[in-house]
């Protein structure tokens, strides 16, 4: 069986490229294509509608079925603002960790599945890397990439997403969808509030709606199901509006997330808020035209189910020795994208959640050590 590769140079150079969601992932994806070409391993693109970005996906091995899939997101989330004390696009090492953007969610994953193609190559069971887009907002990008996948290899066994779990096996993970809530008012002096109408005011009002819907959640919620906080939950992340302090504002717009737990309607949670929106939309529509409340959802995202995972949840104990009871996370991830496809799937990476999406996202060695024996023992499994 061939050796692998060190992980660090490859988790360097997937680092050195800002893959910000914002930003185009294709020089990360051009680099992945001449690394697997280097080993005569045949990828396969899967574009965004204009071309800008990027899903990879190969099969290492023999094009047989009962093979396993190593699926992760290539984009990272945005450093600005961030008080970092060292360049986030360079890996840098201190204190038996290693510091820089997406280390840890989850290029450090990336790295070492990569690193691992010498050795996978020589099994007897496929390895499927997957590689996707978008996961950070929204989980976009993968949908299309599981389709190409379901229609065109031999059924997989098995896939698992490498999120950050500390190398513990998770089964469940929470359902999102992300919403826009664009406002047009008719600016007048501030003096003057019966002659015009305040964005500002509209949203402000729709964000209390939200408020008041999170606290209903929390106290409903079964706070034995799993999941912690156990409720589905509703954040604020943007808002905007506003040009002077005396003057009506014209636009304002902010965006918030909806995290449900399996079981959970998040479009029941939602309709009352909806309905709020068309009835203000109505209302100042009817003075002013050209104004009113528009809501767009930007993303959904179904959740892991925690049922029928026994078997995965044994295969990837084999792997890491860890024998601890698998768990459940609040965040969303492709997962539940993968089992939706019907693909047996569960959640298993190196480092923690809590350390990444801030300034100096770091991952301890120790962790990708753990994750380079996990590596190791599933190409012994395939050979």
């Amino acid at each position: 069986m061939s050796a692998p590769l060190p992980y660090r140079p490859i988790l360097e150079t997937l680092v050195g490229f800002d893959t910000t969601s914002r930003n185009s992932n294709l020089e990360l994806i051009t680099w992945v294509e001449q690394f697997l070409a280097g080993y005569d391993i045949a990828s396969k693109r899967v574009a965004n509608a204009d071309g800008s970005k990027a899903n990879l996906y190969a099969t290492v091995g023999p094009v047989v079925s009962g093979g396993i899939v190593l699926s992760g997101h290539s984009d990272v989330v945005p450093v600005d603002g961030q008080p970092w004390t060292s360049d986030p696009w360079s890996v840098t090492e201190r204190e038996n960790k290693l510091v820089g953007r997406g280390v840890t969610d989850m290029k450090g994953f990336l790295a070492l599945a990569l690193a691992h193609v010498p050795v996978f190559k020589t099994c007897s069971i496929p390895v499927h890397l997957a590689f996707s887009y978008d996961e950070e907002i929204g989980c976009l990008g993968a949908p299309s990439m599981i389709d190409a996948m379901r229609a065109e290899l031999p059924d997989p066994r098995l896939a698992i997403i490498g999120e950050p779990t500390s190398m513990h096996p998770v089964i469940g993970h929470k359902g999102s969808s992300n919403w826009t809530v664009n406002i047009t008012g008719h600016e007048a002096h501030s003096s003057l509030v019966n002659h015009g109408v305040s964005a500002n005011m509209v949203a402000i009002e729709l964000m209390a709606e939200l408020s008041r819907l999170a606290h209903e959640l929390r106290e409903s919620a079964d706070p034995n199901n799993g999941f912690d906080p156990p409720q589905a939950t509703l954040t604020v992340g943007l808002m905007q509006g506003g040009t002077a302090a005396n003057i009506l504002a014209r636009q304002a717009s902010f965006t918030f997330d909806l995290r449900c737990p399996p079981g959970d309607d998040p479009d029941a949670i939602i309709a009352p808020f909806l309905l709020r929106c068309a009835e203000l939309d109505a209302e100042i529509s009817a003075r002013f035209p050209e104004c009113g409340v528009v809501v767009t959802r930007k993303s959904a995202a179904p959740p892991l189910r925690p049922e029928n995972s026994e078997e995965a949840v044994q295969f990837v104990r084999k792997l890491t020795g860890d024998n601890s009871a698998a768990t459940t996370v609040p965040y969303a991830a492709e997962a539940g994208q993968f089992q939706r496809a019907g693909f047996s799937a569960i959640i298993c990476g190196p480092g923690s959640i809590e350390q990444a999406h801030q300034p100096d996202e770091w991952i301890a060695i120790e962790q990708l050590e753990r994750g380079a024996r996990f590596m190791q023992n599933l190409a012994r499994e395939l050979a």
